[in-house]
C-alpha cells in the first residue's frame, strides 16, 4: 500500500508554514479587527500573538512526541482519548475549510475584483491539483510565493515609512451602499460588511478580546507544519525549528503592517477592502501590491488545502471519516481523494458563505482545535514523558487563553461551530455503529 514519504527538510517546512500564515490574514483581517477594537487594535494584536506563541510551543512539543499526520487530531487521540481527538480533527476541518473559502474570495478581490467568485473557485481547483502533484511541489510553490509577497509588502511599508501617503480617494469608493449598511462600494462591486454577522461593535475589554480572536485567523498557519508530520525528514528536530522560526518571522511582519495600516488609513481602515495596498499612493506600486496580496492568499490557500487533506487522511485511517479518504497515490505519494474532497467542500463555501462570517466561524473552530492541543500537552506531562521541555504552566495558560477568546467571539459563529461539532460527534457514532 502506498505511503506518505519524508521529503521535506527545515527550509521546506518553514516555506509551507510561512506560505500558510502570510496570506489572507495579512491582507484582509485588519479591517474586521479594527472595526471591532478601534484604537485598541495594537493591544488585540499583542494578545493574539501571545496566544499564537503559546499554541506554537505546545504544538512543537507534541510534534516531537507524535511525528505523524493529523496534528492535534493525532495528539488528542493519543493523549486524551478518541472522542477528544475526533473533536480536534472535526473542528480543524471545519475551521480551515471556512478559512480556505474566505481566503479564496479575498484572493479573487485582489486579482480580479469584478469576478472574485469565479477566480476563487478556479484558485481552489488549481491549487488542489498542484498539491496532488506532490509535497515538494507544495513546498517549492510556497517558497516562491512567499519571496514575491515579502518583497511587495516591504515595498509598501517603505512607501509608508517614507511619507508617500496612502492612495488617492477614488481608487476605492468608501461610501456606504445604504443608510445603516455595513456594505461598501468597491471598484464597481461591493465588499460584504466587515463586522461579522452585522452585530453591534463591542467596547472595552470585550472589544480587545473579540478582535484578538479575529486576528488569530491570521496566525494559525503553523498548524499546517504539524499536520505534515509524516512528510518531513527528522521530524523531532525539523518541526519545532520550523514552527518557532516561521511564527517569529510572521509576528514581526504583522506588527509592522498593523502599525502602518492604522497610521496611514486611520478611520478608513475598518472599511478598507485591501488595507495593505491602500498604504500606497503610486498606482503602479499599488497594483503590484494588489497582485502580491492575491498571490499571498493563494500560497496560504495551498498550505491550508494540504493540511486539510492530511488531517482527513489521518481521520479516515482511524475510521472517523469514510475509508476512501485514506487512499494515497502511488506515483506522487499524496492523499489525492482527500485533496479532491476538501477542494469540493471549499468551492461550496466560496459559492454560498460570506467571508466576514467565515472568519468568525474559522477562528472559533481553530481556537477549539488548539485548546485540545494544549489539553493533549497537559495530559502528556501527566503521562510522565521524558521529552517534555515546556514549563508546566504554559499549556495550562494556552488552554485558558484559547477558551477565553472563543467565548468572546461573535456568538452566531460560536453557536454555529458548537452545533456543527455536535453534529460531527453524532455522525461519528452512527458511522462506527454501521461498521460494527
Amino acid at each position: 500500500m502506498a505511503r506518505l514519504e519524508r521529503r521535506i527538510g527545515v527550509p521546506g517546512a518553514i516555506a509551507i508554514g510561512l506560505g500558510a500564515m502570510i496570506g489572507a490574514g495579512l491582507f484582509f483581517v485588519w479591517a474586521p479587527a479594527s472595526a471591532t477594537a478601534g484604537g485598541l487594535l495594537p493591544l488585540a494584536l499583542v494578545l493574539a500573538g501571545t496566544v499564537a506563541v503559546l499554541n506554537a510551543l505546545s504544538t512543537a512539543q507534541l510534534a516531537m512526541e507524535h511525528p505523524v499526520s493529523g496534528g492535534a487530531y493525532a495528539y488528542g487521540r493519543a493523549e486524551a482519548g478518541e472522542r477528544v481527538g475526533f473533536a480536534a480533527g472535526w473542528m480543524f476541518l471545519t475551521g480551515k475549510t471556512a478559512s480556505a473559502a474566505a481566503i479564496a474570495v479575498v484572493a479573487g478581490r485582489h486579482l480580479w475584483p469584478e469576478h472574485a467568485v469565479p477566480v476563487a473557485v478556479a484558485a481552489v481547483l488549481v491549487l488542489a491539483a498542484l498539491n496532488m502533484a506532490g509535497i515538494r511541489v507544495t513546498a517549492w510553490t510556497s517558497a516562491g510565493i512567499v519571496a514575491v509577497v515579502l518583497v511587495a509588502v516591504v515595498a509598501a511599508l517603505a512607501w509608508w515609512a517614507g511619507g508617500g501617503g496612502p492612495h488617492e480617494v477614488g481608487w476605492i469608493a468608501y461610501a456606504p451602499l445604504a443608510a445603516g449598511s455595513t456594505d461598501v462600494a468597491f471598484i464597481g462591486g461591493q465588499v460584504p460588511g466587515v463586522r461579522p454577522f452585522d452585530l453591534p461593535a463591542p467596547e472595552g475589554v470585550l472589544a480587545v478580546l473579540q478582535a484578538a480572536g479575529l486576528l488569530f485567523f491570521a496566525f494559525a498557519g503553523y498548524a499546517r507544519m504539524a499536520t505534515l508530520g509524516e512528510e518531513v525528514r527528522d521530524p523531532r528536530r525539523t518541526l519545532p525549528i520550523a514552527i518557532v522560526v516561521g511564527l517569529a518571522v510572521v509576528l514581526v511582519l504583522y506588527g509592522l503592517v498593523a502599525w502602518a495600516t492604522s497610521d496611514a488609513l486611520g478611520a478608513l481602515l475598518p472599511i478598507s477592502g485591501t488595507p495593505v495596498a491602500d498604504l500606497v499612493g503610486d498606482p503602479v506600486l499599488r497594483a503590484v501590491v494588489l497582485v502580491a496580496g492575491g498571490l499571498a492568499c493563494l500560497g496560504s490557500l495551498m498550505g491550508i488545502l494540504a493540511g486539510l487533506s492530511r488531517t482527513s487522511l489521518a481521520m479516515a485511517r482511524e475510521g472517523d471519516l469514510p475509508g476512501p479518504l485514506s487512499r494515497i497515490a502511488a506515483r506522487t505519494a499524496t492523499p489525492v481523494v482527500a485533496e479532491a474532497a476538501v477542494a469540493a467542500v471549499a468551492v461550496a463555501g466560496v459559492l454560498v458563505l460570506p467571508p466576514g462570517g467565515l472568519v468568525a466561524v474559522s477562528s472559533t473552530c481553530v481556537l477549539t482545535y488548539y485548546a485540545i492541543a494544549h489539553l493533549s500537552a497537559i495530559r502528556m506531562r501527566g503521562h510522565g514523558r521524558a521529552a517534555m521541555w515546556l514549563p508546566r504552566w504554559l499549556p495550562v495558560a494556552g488552554l485558558a487563553a484559547c477558551a477565553l477568546l472563543v467565548v468572546t467571539l461573535p456568538w452566531p459563529g460560536v453557536l454555529a461551530a458548537a452545533a456543527w461539532l455536535a453534529l460531527g460527534l453524532g455522525a461519528r457514532e452512527l458511522l462506527r455503529r454501521g461498521r460494527r
